[in-house]
């Protein structure tokens, strides 16, 4: 009766190890990314997203994305409820921007290039 009894709860913490690591996958999969990259010949110092154009979101770059660089950038998880279309657009150091262009963020391997 006793043997029964550990095997049971071995069996219900190898369950419980693996359901942890099922949920780890499904949290990461709601992670949504993209890469950027600068293609110009000034820094990036803002990327900016919107809905409708009208209000504007950014991205946390640190000091910027310089010319030539690529980077991986991640949403922010409050963002999970919005829609997979944004436009997009970049301020640059030289105070230029760049027009918006709408892009799909659920798309797998979504590249940017400014």
């Amino acid at each position: 009766m006793k043997i029964n009894r550990i095997r049971f709860l071995f069996a219900a913490a190898a369950c419980s190890i693996a359901w942890s690591g099922l949920m780890t996958t499904a949290v990461q999969a709601e992670e949504f990314s993209f890469t950027a990259t600068n293609g110009t010949k000034s820094a990036v110092t803002k990327v900016l997203v919107s809905q409708d154009k009208k209000d504007w979101g950014y991205f946390d770059i640190g000091s910027g994305i310089k010319p030539g660089t690529t980077v991986d950038l991640v949403w922010d998880k409050s963002t999970n409820s919005e829609s997979c279309t944004q436009w997009v657009k970049a301020n640059f150091a030289d105070g230029s921007e760049s027009e918006p262009a709408k892009f799909d963020f659920c798309e797998d391997r979504l590249e940017i290039e400014f």
